[in-house]
């Protein structure tokens, strides 16, 4: 069972879930999962629900302005970087400084913003995002997808929430994308909008240069009916730590494999796990 807490994180009341292992006792192991743009920690529990959950103290943070969490308190809070220092700060706050860091989509963009400020954390997991260096290289990594706009608009309709909903899965599937659409309307406006003018000036760190000096294991996985990021663009990236060697793609899913096929998500994710504790 997912216990809803909170705790004061740089001044920020922040909400987060934690699973509960069956006997009250975890692995040891740490894992921290970063939601998207306008999603929430609930987003999460597929995976967290499941054994991964009763194997390993697993951590799913709501975001400022979304989920349960307070607004930020500064526009410049949402950027990239605003969002890193929430996480930095969180694992700190939570002993959790060597967790596996796991990113979605913008949680994707935070936790390689983050890499530099978390030096003991074990591995990384991205997924739905695409490492950049520049604005001018957004067009390249992320496909032209126009309802994607309302996601760094200040007021959403639910019709546009439901059209960004329906591109977070594969074509066709299935998965019911009313939690995404509630969380969609849910979050703080100004988070989109304060994302949407750090990103516009280059607020951010060089992921590129990021991904290509990180020693640490990074594994960077993607649904094979991804609507939203370019695998040719992955594929391109020189990643010396990329674990396999390759990108891991999850076949019949979206940008939200997490969500439409949490059980193959949360093997690979044991997987890499695996791979961590032994030294590989």
């Amino acid at each position: 069972m997912e216990q809803q807490l909170s705790r004061k994180i740089n001044g920020q009341q922040i909400a987060y879930l934690e699973s509960d292992a069956d006997d009250g006792n975890h692995d040891g192991r740490a894992v921290i999962f970063v939601h998207g743009n306008s999603s929430s920690a609930r987003t999460w529990l597929p995976v967290m629900t499941g054994e991964l959950g009763r194997r390993f103290r697993c951590l799913a943070l709501d975001l400022p302005g979304h989920g349960q969490s307070e607004p930020a308190g500064d526009l410049d809070d949402y950027s990239l970087p605003g969002h890193a220092a929430v996480l930095t700060g969180f694992a700190q706050e939570l002993d959790a400084r060597d967790a596996i860091i796991v990113g979605w989509s913008m949680g994707g963009q935070i936790a390689l913003e983050a890499a530099p400020m978390l030096p003991d954390a074990s591995g990384f997991v991205i997924f739905g995002a695409a490492p950049v260096a520049s604005p001018a290289q957004l067009a390249e990594a992320f496909l032209p997808n126009p309802a994607m706009g309302a996601l760094f608009s200040a007021h959403v309709t639910e019709a546009e929430a439901a059209l960004a909903a329906e591109r977070f899965t594969a074509p066709g599937s299935p998965l019911d994308t009313g939690e995404f659409v509630s969380d969609i309307l849910a979050t703080d406006g100004a988070a989109r909008t304060g994302l949407q003018s750090s990103v516009g000036a280059a607020r951010f760190a060089d992921e590129i240069a990021i991904v290509a000096e990180l020693r640490r294991p990074l594994a960077i996985v993607q649904g094979g009916d991804e609507q939203l990021v370019s695998l040719d663009y992955l594929r391109k990236l020189d990643v010396p730590s990329l674990w396999r060697g390759e990108v891991q793609v999850i076949p019949g899913a979206g940008h939200a494999p997490h969500q439409e096929a949490p059980q193959q998500f949360a093997a690979l994710l044991a997987e890499f796990i695996g791979d961590l504790d032994h030294g590989r």
